[in-house]
């Protein structure tokens, strides 16, 4: 099995060629691409060490599945040449997530809508860490309405926010001002309740990706979600608080048995001992940590409120990918 990876060299690409080793999947060829500012470097992977070529159409001729992790436009200029060549697309950006001919994936909700498909689209980093929660809440009590505040990570702006995050937090501790490129303000020691284009009904593009995203996964366009984004000053995990009406009455107690049963999920809820969801304990975790779990005042016996956290590269963008693939080849024997 040939994989190409486009992207290779940027944070998300890094986390799938490790996902890729830790999950046993059985590459017997992979091709790491990128620009070509970004070509010539060697990359040390479970595969053994391997140079990053740039991009060309000939890239992935005999390629099975091609990975897509180099942004919007990358994606929409060589996911139709890679699909001209043969191979299955899974794209890790906003390109194709609102087309209606391509499946938007989360193996452990919607696995079923990617066989078949030529071009897979994987869903916004929140949008995923959100849904793995409260997907098992929806088939066991039926979801009416879904309130979310994120808390997102400066990963999802890409390693370059990272750097940015790291560098400007020495600049203000040695007492210099803080700079900004990437993201809308300074982040040390600040929150920005501002992430990506705001649009006419006042929320932002990344905003509605949760609200327009979810209703596609779950299959459910008269689910009512509201969404407010803010970046705060951690490197990797998007942590989330979630407050639920459902058809169904519903308890805490209810609530904690599905969750522990749910794939991907790992209850983290006893607030006597002091455990809930942080980043500290969510980075490089595969499943996504949910706590702090109880009845919504606001919705009384029909609500429920929580909080998630979900390290941004792993089940919130490489890990996913990856479980698309694994998802592809299990249903291919």
């Amino acid at each position: 099995m040939t994989i190409a990876i486009l992207g290779a060299t940027g944070a998300v690409g890094q986390e799938i060629i490790g996902c890729l080793g830790a999950l046993h999947v059985p590459v017997d060829t992979l091709r790491l691409l990128a620009s070509p500012r970004s070509a010539g470097a060697t990359v040390q992977t479970p595969f053994g060490a391997l140079t990053v070529k740039a991009v060309t159409p000939e890239s992935f001729a005999v390629v099975d599945y091609a990975f897509l992790c180099a942004g919007s436009d990358v994606s929409k200029e060589w996911a139709p040449i890679a699909m001209e060549h043969g191979a299955v697309v899974i794209d890790s950006s906003s390109a194709f997530r609102g087309r209606p001919d391509v499946p938007l994936v989360i193996p452990e909700i919607n696995g079923e809508a990617a066989l078949g498909a030529q071009l897979i689209a994987k869903p916004n980093c929140t949008t995923t860490i959100a849904a793995m929660a409260v997907y098992p809440l929806h088939r066991a009590f039926r979801v009416k309405r879904m309130i979310v505040s994120t808390y997102q990570s400066a990963s999802g702006a890409g390693g370059k926010g990272m750097v940015e995050l790291v560098e400007q937090t020495k600049n203000v501790l040695a007492g210099r001002e803080a700079a900004h490129t990437v993201f809308a303000h300074p982040l040390p020691f600040n929150v920005i309740p501002h992430i990506d284009a705001f649009q006419e009904n006042g929320y932002t593009k990344e905003e509605m990706k949760l609200t327009l995203e979810t209703q596609k996964i779950f299959g459910d366009p008269s689910m009512a979600i509201s969404c407010t984004s803010v970046r705060i000053p951690v490197l990797r995990v998007h942590c989330e608080t979630i407050v639920l009406e459902t058809e169904k009455a519903v308890t805490p107690e209810e609530a904690r048995e599905v969750l522990r049963h749910a794939p991907g999920v790992e209850v983290r809820d006893d607030p006597a001992a002091k455990e809930y969801p942080m980043p500290i304990s969510a980075t490089g975790k595969y499943a996504v940590e949910v706590g702090r779990i109880r009845r919504n005042l606001a919705f009384g016996d029909h609500g429920l409120e929580f909080f998630v956290a979900g390290d941004q590269l792993l089940k919130g963008a490489a890990l996913n990918a990856v479980h698309i693939l694994q998802y592809l080849l299990s249903h291919s024997l």
